[in-house]
């Protein structure tokens, strides 16, 4: 009987932790190129009370066993790298990538990061970076006399300078992983280099299966609130179901104690 109340319990701790990533999901609902992050379950060892086959009669083989098992773990939580939809904000300098790639970010230490978001900006040096001020990899400098700017699909950062003339000062390089799903989330729309996801690969952005460039808009999240709310819906039944468990081992053992005394 005890062992339904440990088996319960890991049912509880995954649905629990099931609504944290759901949370987070919902949490970054309006966060630019936030990808939404699924979680995977796995079940535990198993008691053997019967093995299958074993001989239960003379010349007679059960034909399956009995087996108890010891509950569910979280695995893993893998995110999910879907489009999400692309908002016009009308400003030259807001880039999204439809397609697999993503921009790199160099870090204060020199570390390249990678991201989904983006809503560039200028420095006061001239520099395109993001709007945390993390420069672009490749670096592009924007000239002071610059009138416009546009961003083309292949990359190309186009100026117009006060004169009229117009030139490409740069081009934007993207990155692609053989695993994305594998990438760590570092924070501040930031993903690393881990491992799992494989040594990236960096090209011009519409060829060889990178995506393309769409200047004056966004990427949103890819974030679905009736999605997350049907699964934060399952998982508060499924961690109700497995309190009503431990209650109902709990109400077995007081009736088994209550014949005893």
């Amino acid at each position: 009987m005890l062992r339904a109340f440990s088996t319960a319990a890991t049912g509880m701790t995954a649905q629990q932790t099931m609504v944290d990533i759901i949370a987070n999901n919902l949490a970054n609902i309006n966060t630019t190129g936030f990808k939404r992050s699924q979680i995977n379950f796995q079940d535990l060892l198993y008691v053997e009370m019967q093995a299958e086959g074993t001989e239960v009669a003379s010349g007679i083989n059960s034909p399956s066993g009995l087996e108890i098992g010891s509950g569910v773990r979280a695995a893993s939580n893998i995110k999910v790298f879907s489009l999400g939809e692309l908002q016009n904000t009308g400003n030259p300098l807001d880039i999204a990538i439809s397609g697999d790639g993503f921009l790199q970010v160099v870090m204060p230490n020199g570390d390249i990061k990678y991201t989904r978001d983006g809503a560039l900006q200028i420095n006061a040096n001239g520099q395109l970076v993001t709007s945390n001020g993390y420069s672009i990899e490749p670096s592009i400098s924007i000239p002071i006399d610059v009138a416009s700017i546009s961003i083309e699909k292949d990359g190309g950062v186009n100026i117009t300078d006060s004169s009229g003339t117009q030139s490409v000062v740069g081009n934007i390089q993207l990155a692609r992983f053989p695993n994305p799903s594998g990438l760590s989330s570092e924070g501040d729309n930031l993903y690393a280099e881990s491992e799992a996801s494989g040594t990236p690969t960096t090209g011009t952005p519409g060829e060889n299966g990178f995506g393309t460039i769409q200047s004056t808009f966004l990427e949103k999240s890819n974030v679905q609130m009736v999605t997350e709310l049907v699964n934060l819906i399952t998982a508060q039944r499924a961690y109700e179901i497995n309190s009503r468990a431990i209650k109902a081992g709990d109400d077995m053992l007081q009736t088994a104690n209550s014949i005893v005394n």
